[in-house]
């Protein structure tokens, strides 16, 4: 019998055009392959199978009549549970929404359905989607594909599992200081935070603010391109997002290697960084640098970014908790409220010092880029720790002054508004995923996808080199296992979620 889950969406949809195989068909081997592997790491909560039947049923009509809708049609996807999705439970991780079932899709949720694709089930999340450490009190934790007792990162960290077991083709994502990134690189897929006008987003609370983005997760290059191309298209409610020319991200000829200039940075700019993480970016660095036109070390320390991210971070909670969503404090965990606590503190003065300070780092990356085409750092600083760890507190002898510091390898990049790219490139010593970090020239989101798919397909053969795959028959159920899936609709009593009780990160 053909291996369904493990095909590729771009390979899954050239099938279904040449009757090899149909949308059903798929999706019933997706279900069957959660059913039989996500007990082992909690990657996807609620599940909307039965209507996703219906529609998988639809689909396979669609292509025996030659009637496609859209360049996902048939495809089943995962939906982060910070994303609206209308009559399926969307909780957010958080006590408050454990029973919230919105009456519609959020802006891209809608575009994607409209493109074909089958919304199969919700993957998991920190609660509020705050933390690298994708754990909550409605659904517990969900462990990393290549060791359930591991973290797989956050805050997309139910999306990142999902796709490294071949739960489902694609999933989606979004990402404020990494979560998108993070997760990706913890759990051996890719993740993309594009430019911020990229992929609209109507739901975006602060309409005018570049740090919060969302964007797609995939297994390969062109199944990321695909649904990125699916995924673009303006919105008059986000006032950031532009009409794209979604042809520019084609899967064409790939493009040559020697003609790249690459720069690269393994700390970006003095952060602490563990020895296995050096080791790992600098064996991936010599191998691709005789290959390359240029490959030269860059300094990132382009002035200062922790605290203009903290200061942008502090902003969005105030805006979320303050300005959108009524919520009894006592519900939220202690690190959410002491979120809150903090952006209370912030200041006028100190908010338009954070903005002065974000436009001085665009125009100084700008500046360096003038001389790259793509910069190259890793994604985390650390390997995948135990997800009973809220955070990391300390990296290599180094104390992080708060529980998101030690993602500040990616929510740098954020503040720059460039296109950031998580590419999986083989394993680290002690044998969890490497990822590499690809950082792009703001607004050329196609050029960096175009050099994640040569540097992809370049270590396509190299044993060491190339995307790691999990092995399902080695894994045995984590602390994180949930005691049961949430299925469509939802049915809730007041009792307290069955699971694992959790102090959130």
């Amino acid at each position: 019998m053909v291996d369904l889950t493990s095909r590729m969406a771009t390979e899954l949809i050239r099938m279904f055009k040449a009757r090899e195989t149909t949308p059903s068909e798929v999706l019933e081997a997706c279900i069957a392959r959660i059913s039989a592997l996500n007990p082992l790491v909690n990657a996807i909560t609620a599940t909307d199978f039965a209507r996703a039947r219906i529609a998988a049923e639809a689909a396979t009509a669609r292509y025996a009549a030659g009637a496609l809708v859209g360049p996902l049609d048939g495809i089943p996807i995962g939906v982060k549970d910070l994303q609206d999705t209308a009559g399926l439970l969307t909780t957010y991780g958080a006590r408050h929404l454990r029973g919230n079932v919105p009456g519609a899709d959020s802006p891209w949720i809608a575009r994607l359905r409209r493109a074909g694709a089958i919304v199969v089930a919700k993957t998991n999340v920190p609660e509020m989607g705050a933390g690298g450490n994708t754990r909550n009190p409605v659904w517990g934790a969900t462990g990393n594909p290549f060791d359930p007792n591991l973290t797989a990162g956050g805050s997309s960290g139910g999306s990142a599992a999902a796709l490294a077991l071949d739960l489902l083709p694609l999933c989606t994502g979004s990402d404020t200081g990494g979560s998108l990134r993070l997760p990706a690189a913890f759990c051996g897929v890719i993740g993309f935070r594009p430019t911020a006008n990229l992929v609209a987003n109507g739901a975006r609370t602060l309409g005018w603010s570049n740090l919060s983005v969302l964007g797609p997760m995939a297994r390969s290059m062109d199944d990321l391109a695909l649904f990125l191309r699916a995924s673009l298209g303006p919105d008059p409610d986000d006032p950031l997002s532009l009409a794209v020319d979604a042809s520019s991200f084609d899967a064409g000829p790939l493009p040559p290697l020697g003609a790249l200039r690459v720069g690269h940075s393994e700390d970006f700019g003095g952060l602490a960084i563990a020895p296995e993480v050096r080791a790992a970016f600098r064996d991936r660095i010599a191998s691709l640098a005789p290959l390359v036109a240029s490959c030269e070390a860059v300094d990132l320390a382009l002035g200062e970014m922790d605290s203009c991210f903290d200061t942008g971070r502090a902003e969005a909670f105030v805006a979320v908790f303050e300005g959108e969503m009524e919520v009894d404090e006592d519900q939220l965990s202690p690190a959410v409220a002491a979120n809150l606590e903090m952006a209370r503190g912030m200041t006028l003065q100190m908010r338009a010092r954070a903005h002065l300070e974000q436009t001085r780092l665009l125009r100084r990356y700008n500046a360096l880029m003038r001389d790259f085409d793509i910069i190259l750092t890793p994604t985390a600083p650390v390997a995948p720790f135990a997800w009973s760890e809220p955070a990391v507190m300390e990296i290599d002898g180094v104390a992080q002054d708060n529980y998101y510091r030690w993602l500040a390898l990616t929510y740098r990049a954020t503040l720059l508004n460039c296109p950031a790219l998580t590419l999986p490139t083989g394993k680290a010593r002690g044998g969890m995923p490497f990822g590499l970090q690809m950082l792009g020239k703001p607004a050329r989101d196609a050029d960096l996808i175009a050099a994640g798919r040569a540097i992809e397909h370049h270590w396509s053969d190299d044993p060491l080199r190339c995307r790691p795959l999990p092995d399902p028959d080695a894994l045995r159920p984590g602390t994180p296992a949930l005691t049961s899936i949430v299925t469509h609709p939802p049915i809730f009593s007041d009792a307290p979620v069955a699971g694992p009780t959790l102090n959130v990160v």
